[in-house]
């Protein structure tokens, strides 16, 4: 049967694993999304199609905050190739078949239910259990963390109002350096952190920093749990699991 509209969230995610298996990040990724637009060509193009894409594909800008306007045709992970070639192919199918596409850059997600294999997660647990956190490079890293709830919003304003084909970002539009990071996680879990710090890893980048006024334009999208709230509520939501 038809559908009125098709959020797409499925990936394989993660800079540092695509390095490893960048075959693997291809064909999950690009060819899932071509199946899945296939597909919509195949029963009703009118079928609005919100999509997941990611802040990695601006790769190793240094101009900020990052526009969805930028030249991104120099991504530095395969991770981030993948979703530049998702949203590729879905302007190739929106040109063709006048698909109704948005897809939406998501700035590094973080609350409950957080992925276990990133940054966030791996520190809670670190500092739950006394471990010694791991800080890649001098700490200066900076990430725009963008707390679950408001990505939700702003997929459900993506949902409601996708025509045309638009790429926007979603973030929070602040910035938190790495070193800040662990102590604001420190603070939330009540644990003073006990830090290694190990060399820069390959893929990643300095920093990540969304441009938030398109989305605001035509979404109506605001933003508005601070890291150290989101963290406040991560912490208080995986006492409760235990």
């Amino acid at each position: 049967g038809n559908f009125d509209v098709i959020v797409h969230l499925a990936a394989r995610a993660g800079v540092r694993p695509s390095l490893e298996n960048p075959a693997l990040y291809f064909d999950v990724n690009v060819q899932g999304t071509l199946s899945l637009l296939d597909a919509v060509r195949a029963t009703d193009c009118s079928t609005r199609f919100v999509m997941a894409s990611s802040s990695s594909v601006y790769g190793g800008l240094s101009a900020t905050p990052f526009s969805e306007e930028d030249e991104i045709s120099q991504p530095v992970s395969p991770y981030a190739a993948s979703k530049k070639s998702c949203e590729v192919l879905a302007y190739t199918y929106h040109h063709l078949y006048q698909i109704p596409i948005f897809a939406l850059r998501f700035f590094t997600v973080f609350g409950p239910r957080q992925r276990p294999e990133m940054a966030i997660a791996k520190f809670a647990k670190l500092l739950q259990e006394g471990g010694t956190i791991p800080m890649f490079g001098d700490g200066s890293t900076a990430r725009d963390y963008t707390f679950v709830d408001d990505i939700i919003d702003g997929v459900v304003r993506a949902m409601e109002r996708c025509q045309g084909y638009q790429i926007l970002n979603l973030g929070e539009s602040r910035t938190t350096t790495l070193a800040e990071l662990i102590a604001l996680m420190g603070t939330a879990f009540g644990v003073e952190p006990k830090v290694e710090q190990l060399p820069l890893q390959p893929g990643d980048v300095n920093i990540t920093y969304a441009d938030i006024d398109k989305p605001r334009a035509l979404l109506g999208y605001a933003p508005h749990t601070t890291v150290a709230a989101g963290l406040a509520r991560y912490a208080e939501w995986l006492k409760q699991q235990s």
